[in-house]
């Protein structure tokens, strides 16, 4: 899988089927920052989902209750097709404050391994190859997103393959004129809202060929899929 920004290639992902995204959000805050990089999460998401269709796409992050900017970030990630997964920070005995998701993650990645085709966590934590490798043997494809230096190598190698995501900061760094606003929808629930294409839209000057147009949901499950109702994981469909 390769993107060539000279020649202009294409990702090259091979046959995803179902595909769920894992983003270590708080792991891949500080990776961005450290590369002086503004993620657009809609970007992002589209470009790992290649050709594939998106089963769900889970945001982990320890939240600050009385962080304003912070909730209206993620009212827009929920209304923007991600399913927010949250945890209160603690403050420790050196004043450092943070929530460790990495129970969480592994939980979901495991649970639903069978459910999709393709795996990509988005994180550099090394204590995600014991889960990842786990998942690898249920038979599903692997797939590791993130900035190389801020990956630890062992994540890279149990990975079927590695996304370097400074290779491709230009394709996922927020637009400049975005600001700091966010456009939340109220009026309309988080569950009948298609990933917003606005930020292609407003770049439609840009050569962003390479990033699907559309996100393909996977429909509604069945009862003879197995034994266990899993109609809550159903995904919004993009009706454009």
């Amino acid at each position: 899988m390769q993107f060539d920004m000279a020649t202009n290639s294409s990702w090259q992902f091979g046959h995803r089927g179902r595909v769920a995204v894992f983003i270590d959000g708080n792991n891949l805050f500080h990776a961005a920052r450290f590369h002086n990089i503004d993620i657009d999460y809609n970007k992002l998401l589209r470009l790992l989902l290649g050709d594939g269709r998106l089963l769900r796409a889970f945001f982990y992050t320890g939240v600050d209750a009385g962080a304003e900017r912070q909730q209206g970030f993620l009212l827009w990630m929920r209304r923007n097709g991600f399913r927010v997964v949250q945890k209160e920070l603690k403050t420790f005995y050196d004043g450092t404050r943070k929530a460790n998701l990495d129970v969480e993650i592994a939980v979901d990645m495991l649970s639903l391994a069978g459910r999709y085709d393709t795996a990509v966590l988005v994180s550099g934590d090394e204590d995600f190859v014991y889960a990842l490798n786990a998942v690898a043997y249920k038979g599903c494809r692997v797939e590791v997103a993130g900035f190389r230096s801020n990956t630890a190598p062992r994540l890279i190698d149990v990975a079927d393959f590695f996304i370097d995501l400074g290779d491709i900061a230009e394709l996922v760094r927020k637009d400049i004129s975005q600001g700091e606003s966010y456009d939340v929808p109220s009026f309309i629930p988080p569950e009948e809202l298609p990933p917003s294409p606005n930020m292609l839209r407003q770049n439609a000057g840009e050569n962003f060929s390479q990033i699907p147009g559309k996100i393909h949901f996977e429909p509604n499950y069945t009862e003879d899929e197995g034994e266990e109702s899993f109609s809550d994981l159903v995904r919004i469909r993009d009706e454009r």
